[in-house]
C-alpha cells in the first residue's frame, strides 16, 4: 500500500532548503510516469457539464520528470478554457512559510518518546533495514511520527527515481495560473490535510509506516505498468494499481480517499453555477472507482466525458 500523500503527502526538505507537502492524492498517484504525456490515447482527465457549467477533472501526478512535458494537449487546452483553478490546497498557503513550520512541529515526537519507543519493534526492524540499504541516517527519522516518516521515506524514494515536486501537474498549473493572473482555490486547507495523518492512532501510524515499507519495492516494480496505464488513459489499469492497497485498510481508504471526495463534491458542484469554466486537479486516485469523484458526478445527472 502507497501512502506518499496528496498529497497525494509531505516533501522532506532539499538541498536548496525547499519543504513542500506531497499530499496530493492518494498515494499511489504520485508514482512515476516517466513515459511522455502527449502520446497517444486519451488523457486521464475528464469533462463535465451541466447546464450550460463546465469543469474539467484531471487526475494529477504529483511527481514527475523533465521528459513528462510537453502534457497532453488536451489538458493544457482544457486549462486555457478555465479561468479558475481548484486544487486540493492551495499550494501558495501550503508553501507559506507557516505552514511549513506547523508541518514541521506537527510531525515532531516528543524527546522522551523516540520513534523506536512508539512503532512495534518489527516496523522499527523494516525502518532501520530501510535506511541501511538506502544510505539514510535513522537518528534524525527517531524525532519523527510515524506517519511523517512514512511520507518522507516515499517522497524520498521517488526522488531518487528522478522524478521532482516542482514538475508534478499540481506545481505546474499552479505556477501557469499565478503568471497568467487566472484565480486559485483549494478543496481543503494544509491543516485539514496534516490531521488527516496527525489525527491517526500511534497504531495506525505504525500500521501506515510498516506497510509503506513493505510496498516500496512492489511500487517500483509497478511502475511500468502505472506509466503507460496513466500516459493512455487506461482508467480499468490505473484503478488496479492506485486503490489496490488502500483498499487493503478500509479505514485508511474511507479515511484518505472517501471522506474526502464526499467533502469536495458540494465545492466541486458549486462551480458548475459559475459563468467561467473551472479546472480541478487532484490526485488520480480521486478520480477512480465507485467511490471516486468522476462515478459521484454521474451518479448526480452530470455529463462526464473522458478526454
Amino acid at each position: 500500500m502507497s501512502v506518499s500523500f496528496p498529497a497525494s503527502s509531505l516533501q522532506p526538505p532539499t538541498s536548496g532548503g525547499r519543504r513542500k507537502f506531497l499530499v496530493a492524492g492518494v498515494i499511489a498517484a504520485a508514482i512515476a510516469l516517466l513515459a511522455p504525456l502527449h502520446a497517444a490515447g486519451r488523457a486521464f482527465a475528464w469533462k463535465a457539464s451541466s447546464r450550460g457549467g463546465v469543469v474539467y477533472l484531471v487526475g494529477s501526478v504529483h511527481m514527475l520528470s523533465s521528459n513528462m512535458y510537453p502534457l497532453n494537449a488536451s489538458l493544457e487546452a482544457a486549462y486555457k478554457d478555465s479561468d479558475l483553478l481548484v486544487e486540493e490546497v492551495d499550494l501558495g498557503d501550503m508553501m507559506d512559510p507557516s505552514s511549513q513550520m506547523q508541518l514541521l512541529m506537527r510531525g515532531m515526537l516528543s524527546s522522551s518518546q523516540p520513534l523506536d519507543k512508539v512503532v512495534s519493534a518489527s516496523t522499527y526492524a523494516l525502518l532501520a533495514q530501510h535506511a541501511a540499504s538506502s544510505g539514510l541516517p535513522i537518528e534524525p527519522l527517531k524525532l519523527l511520527k510515524p506517519w511523517m516518516v512514512a511520507l518522507m521515506v516515499e517522497a524520498m524514494e521517488w526522488q531518487k527515481a528522478g522524478l521532482d515536486p516542482e514538475l508534478g501537474l499540481d506545481k505546474h498549473f499552479y505556477d501557469e495560473a499565478r503568471n497568467d493572473s487566472k484565480g486559485v482555490q483549494g478543496l481543503e486547507t494544509a491543516d485539514d490535510q496534516l490531521s488527516l495523518f496527525d489525527a491517526m492512532t500511534m497504531d495506525q501510524q505504525d500500521h501506515m509506516l510498516a506497510q509503506t515499507l513493505k510496498d516500496i519495492d512492489a511500487e517500483k516494480a509497478a511502475m511500468s505498468k502505472m506509466m503507460d496505464a496513466w500516459r493512455t488513459g487506461d482508467v480499468p489499469a490505473v484503478e488496479r494499481v492506485v486503490l489496490s492497497g488502500l483498499r487493503q485498510d478500509p479505514a485508511l481508504y474511507q479515511r484518505l480517499l472517501v471522506g474526502r471526495n464526499k467533502n469536495w463534491m458540494p465545492k466541486i458542484e458549486a462551480l458548475f453555477a459559475r459563468r467561467g469554466h473551472a479546472l480541478v486537479v487532484v490526485g488520480a486516485a480521486h478520480l477512480v472507482g465507485p467511490d471516486g469523484l468522476v462515478a459521484m458526478l454521474k451518479a448526480k445527472g452530470y455529463a462526464v466525458e473522458q478526454m
